[in-house]
C-alpha cells in the first residue's frame, strides 16, 4: 500500500487530469505540460507537437497559463479602531514559471488565498472604518504588492484583488446611519443659513438702491426748487428791496427827510436797547445808562457822521435855511426826555 501511495500522481488543481504518454502528445494553447524521465524532471513541453519516450516520461504536471480567479473566504478583521468587520474579496493569478509553481509549492491555490487572508488582516489592521471605505483602491494595492512579493519564488504572480463585501455590526451599521443623517441635516442647514444670508443680502442691496435713488431724486427736486421757484422769489425780493431803497432815498431827499431818519434811528436804538435783558442773561451796559439824551443824540451822531456827504450835497444844491428852534426833532427829544423823567 505504501509503494502504491507513492506512485498517485499530486493533486493538481488547476487542471482535470493528466495525460497518458502515448509518444506522440498535442499540448494545447496556454497550457504547460512538466515531464519527468524516470522521477526527474526533464523538460516543459510546449504547445504543439511533442515527442515523448513511452514508460519512460511521464507528464507530472498539468499548468495553465490563463488567468485565474480564485475566491476568497470571508474573513473578520479588526480595524484601527477596534472595529471587527468581515469581509471577503476575488483575487486573480497567473502563473509565471510552470517549473517553480509545480517545484515552489505543494498547493498554489491553498498558499495564495491564505495569503492573501492575512494579508488582508494586517492592512486592514493599520486602517480606521472610515479609511476602509475611502481607501479601498489603495488598500487592493497593498495586498496585491504584499502577495507578489511572498509569491515570486512560486513562479505565481498576482495580478489584481479585488474586495466584494464588507459586513459591517449591527450596532456600528446603525451608529453610520445615524452620522450620516446628522452630516444631511447639517448640510441641510448650512444650505438654508446661506440662502436666508442671500436673501437677506439681496434685500439690503434692494433697500440701499432704493434710498440711493431716492436721495438723488430728493436731491435732483431741491436743485429744481433752488433754481425756479427759491430763484424767483429771491428775484422779487431783491426788486422789492431796491425798490423800497430808492423810495426811502426820494423820502429822504425831501424837505425835512434827515429829520424824519433821525427820529427813525432813535426809536430803533432805543427799542433794541429796552430788549437786550430779554434775549440773554448777560447785558453789556454803557456807563451813562440813564443819560436817554446823551443815547439818542450819540445815535444821532452816528447817523450824521454816515449821511454828512449827502448833506453837503444837498446844502450846495439848495440854499441855507434857520435853524428852528421846535424842529421836530427837537420835539421828540424833549418828549423823550419828559417821558424818561
Amino acid at each position: 500500500l505504501k509503494h502504491a501511495a507513492r506512485l498517485v500522481p499530486a493533486p493538481c488543481r488547476w487542471s482535470s487530469g493528466l495525460p497518458m504518454n502515448i509518444g506522440v502528445l498535442f499540448v494545447p494553447q496556454q497550457e504547460a505540460w512538466v515531464v519527468e524521465r524516470m522521477g526527474k524532471f526533464h523538460r516543459i513541453l510546449e504547445p504543439g507537437l511533442n515527442f515523448l519516450i513511452p514508460l519512460l516520461d511521464r507528464i507530472r504536471y498539468v499548468q495553465s497559463l490563463k488567468e485565474i480567479v480564485i475566491n476568497v473566504p470571508e474573513q473578520s478583521a479588526v480595524t484601527l479602531d477596534n472595529v471587527t468587520l468581515q469581509i471577503d474579496g476575488v483575487l486573480y493569478l497567473r502563473v509565471m514559471d510552470p517549473y517553480k509553481a509545480s517545484y515552489g509549492v505543494e498547493d498554489p491555490e491553498y498558499a495564495v488565498t491564505q495569503l492573501a487572508q492575512t494579508t488582508m488582516r494586517s492592512e486592514l489592521g493599520k486602517l480606521s472604518l472610515d479609511r476602509v471605505f475611502r481607501e479601498r483602491e489603495s488598500l487592493n494595492a497593498s495586498i496585491v504588492d504584499a502577495i507578489n512579493q511572498a509569491s515570486d519564488c512560486w513562479g505565481i504572480r498576482c495580478l489584481r484583488y479585488e474586495i466584494k463585501d464588507i459586513h459591517v455590526p449591527p450596532r456600528v451599521k446603525e451608529s453610520m446611519q445615524m452620522q450620516v443623517e446628522a452630516e444631511r441635516r447639517k448640510r441641510a442647514t448650512v444650505l438654508e443659513s446661506e440662502g436666508t444670508r442671500e436673501s437677506a443680502i439681496n434685500v439690503a442691496e434692494g433697500q440701499k438702491q432704493a434710498q440711493i435713488l431716492a436721495s438723488e431724486a430728493e436731491k435732483a427736486e431741491q436743485i429744481n426748487k433752488a433754481a425756479g421757484r427759491e430763484a424767483n422769489a429771491m428775484l422779487v425780493k431783491a426788486r422789492a428791496k431796491a425798490e423800497a431803497i430808492q423810495l426811502l432815498a426820494a423820502a429822504l431827499a425831501q424837505q425835512h427827510g434827515n429829520a424824519a431818519a433821525s427820529l427813525s434811528v432813535a426809536e430803533q436804538y432805543v427799542n433794541a436797547f429796552s430788549k437786550i435783558a430779554k434775549d440773554s442773561n448777560t447785558v453789556l451796559l454803557p456807563a451813562n445808562t440813564g443819560d436817554v439824551t446823551n443815547m439818542v443824540a450819540q445815535a444821532l451822531g452816528i447817523y450824521t457822521t454816515l449821511t454828512k456827504p449827502q448833506a453837503v450835497k444837498t446844502q450846495d444844491e439848495m440854499p441855507p435855511a434857520h435853524e428852528d428852534a421846535h424842529s421836530p426833532a427837537t420835539e421828540v427829544l424833549k418828549a423823550e426826555q419828559g417821558s424818561s423823567s
